[in-house]
């Protein structure tokens, strides 16, 4: 079977090139919205299965991976910041607070219709941070397309103080040990 990452995310491929697997990648073109009244691990599900459902049309016998994160702080959904000023207010905001990752992942398989989707949280508590050490970072990595403002897998480590979650890899972007899982119960064990 074929594998296909329907993401055009360079964070998202780099952590499939990981597992050794031969796939292909496909933007599955959907907009990101958040559904009135709808919890944010509930859209993060709903986004990475409609990901993996968006591009199945265009594969046969492939087994389609689509993820998808929402982060919120201080009880606000904290989506790509895009400027350099929105990444600082983000950050300002989150010096010395809590956020929740929640990563998404389905897997749909062509083949048969069926997909299965995994939900992996990480919590992520920030430094205090000033103004100072936000500007040199913000000029340093400039995590413009990263939701949160702090890229973990770079420099934005140094702007965490705690991380709890099952899998590292879910706050960069895909929960590799909950895709082994799903690639296995479809039948592709990665070893």
């Amino acid at each position: 079977m074929q594998l296909v990452l329907a993401s055009t995310s360079s964070y998202r491929r780099a952590l499939l090139e990981r597992l050794g697997l031969p796939f292909s990648i496909a933007d599955p073109g959907i907009a990101e919205k958040h559904l009135r009244g709808e919890a944010p691990e509930n859209m993060a599900l709903r986004l990475a299965e409609a990901k993996s459902l968006a591009v199945a049309g265009r594969f046969r016998d492939a087994l389609i991976i689509g993820c998808d994160q929402v982060a919120v702080g201080n009880g606000e959904v904290l989506g790509k910041p895009g400027t350099r000023e929105n990444a600082m207010r983000q950050l300002r905001a989150l010096s010395g607070c809590e956020a929740v990752f929640y990563t998404a992942v389905c897997v749909h398989n062509t083949s048969d219709g069926s997909s299965r989707v995994r939900m992996v949280p990480c919590r992520v508590t920030f430094r205090e941070l000033d103004d100072g050490a936000i500007d040199r970072y913000l000029a340093r990595e400039q995590p413009y397309d990263c939701a949160g403002s702090a890229k973990a897998e770079g420099l934005g480590i140094a702007l965490i103080a705690k991380m709890e979650g099952e899998d590292p890899n879910a706050l960069v972007g895909l929960p590799l040990i909950a895709l082994v899982d799903l690639l296995r119960e479809q039948g592709l064990n990665v070893l």
